[in-house]
C-alpha cells in the first residue's frame, strides 16, 4: 500500500509541473517554464527540426518562434507510461502573426522528468490508436493550411 500511494504522489506531482509548464509557456513566462527544467533540458525544436540543449538555448528558441507565431498548448490527457515517463495529449492551435490560424490538432508531447524537473521532451503527432483526447478516435488533426498540414510543434 505505501509503495502504490508514493507512485500516486509522484504521478500527482509531474502532472502538477507539467500543468505550471504549459501555463507559464502560455503565458509566455520564460523563467517560470525554465524554472520547471532541468538546466541541462533536451527540448525539442518543431519548428526548425532537431533539439536544443539548456535553457539559454530554450530561451533563444522561444523567442525566435514567438516572433514568427503564436502556439498555444493545452493538456488534455496525462499518461505515466512508466516511473518518469509521462505522455500528455495536446491540443495546439497555431496562430500566425496576423492571428490566423495556421494549426488546430492534437500532438503528444512525451516527458522524462527526472528529480523533479524536465530532463527531455519530444513531440509525436498521434495515431488514431494513441490518443482519444479532444477528437474521435480514427479522425485526423486538422490543419487551416498548407503549412498546417506539416504540422507546427509546441517547442
Amino acid at each position: 500500500m505505501r509503495r502504490a500511494n508514493i507512485a500516486w504522489e509522484a504521478r500527482l506531482a509531474s502532472m502538477k509541473l507539467l500543468r505550471d509548464a504549459y501555463a507559464a509557456f502560455n503565458a509566455r513566462d520564460i523563467d517560470a517554464a525554465l524554472g520547471t527544467m532541468h538546466p541541462d533540458v533536451v527540448w525539442p525544436n518543431g519548428m526548425e527540426g532537431g533539439y536544443v540543449h539548456g535553457h539559454d538555448a530554450v530561451r533563444a528558441y522561444w523567442t525566435r518562434q514567438w516572433d514568427v507565431i503564436d502556439p498555444h498548448v493545452e493538456p488534455r490527457r496525462f499518461t505515466t507510461v512508466e516511473p518518469g515517463r509521462v505522455v500528455v495529449d495536446v491540443h495546439q492551435v497555431v496562430r500566425d502573426r496576423a492571428r490566423t490560424i495556421v494549426t488546430d490538432q492534437m500532438v503528444q508531447h512525451v516527458y522524462v522528468i527526472e528529480d523533479g524537473v524536465i530532463r527531455r521532451m519530444e513531440i509525436r503527432t498521434p495515431t488514431p490508436r494513441t490518443s482519444s483526447a479532444g477528437r474521435r478516435r480514427g479522425s485526423r488533426p486538422r490543419a487551416a493550411s498548407a503549412r498546417g498540414a506539416r504540422g507546427w510543434r509546441r517547442g
